[in-house]
């Protein structure tokens, strides 16, 4: 089974912000082993950017890729505008053009951009690592965001097509079909 890496809106705007995310650094070196895995193996990384008006405008340097972020010797971007990188992007037809059938995703927003594209790559019958460690988000006013990383890493885990797994695992793996 033939897989790629989804790197969900690591941007500049976000953790480069003066507030990054939760455990932002843990998770960002947990993306870059990933990254590095995936370019150990030649997998495809698909490096993912949110567009918001206002917040990430294209080209602007707050809709970069992180500064901190491992470079993917086998990368390609897709620019999304909503929660589920699927929605109204190119992003199917491109792992379909790949022959990708398992996806890792890691990235920002667990509750929003994590939770959709999980779900929807899920329900379009890809078999989906989620790697635990390597997503996170923001305090909320209504829940603290290890809560919402553990809800949502919870709930997207019951989906038979989806598990979680912790990255040093993952990087451990001998190389994916």
């Amino acid at each position: 089974m033939k897989s790629a890496l989804l790197v969900v809106d690591v941007q500049n705007g976000v953790f480069g912000s003066a507030q990054p995310p939760y455990q932002s650094e843990a998770v960002i070196r947990n993306i870059n082993a990933l990254v590095e895995y995936a370019n150990a193996h030649s997998l495809k990384t698909v490096l993912i950017q949110h567009q918001i008006p206002g917040m990430l405008e294209p080209e602007s340097p707050a809709w970069q890729l992180y500064s901190g972020l491992t470079a993917a010797k086998q990368g390609i971007t897709v620019r999304k505008q909503t929660p589920d990188s699927f929605f109204g992007t190119d992003l199917a037809e491109r792992l379909a053009q790949e022959g990708v059938e398992h996806l890792i995703v890691c990235g920002y927003s667990t509750e929003f951009c994590i939770d959709r594209t999980v779900f929807s790559a899920a329900s379009r019958g890809y078999k989906v690592t989620l790697a635990d460690d390597a997503h996170t988000t923001h305090d909320k006013p209504h829940l603290d965001a290890r809560t919402i990383i553990a809800h949502h890493s919870f709930t997207l885990s019951k989906h038979p097509n989806i598990e979680l797994t912790a990255t040093a695992a993952l990087v451990a793996e001998q190389k994916p079909a």
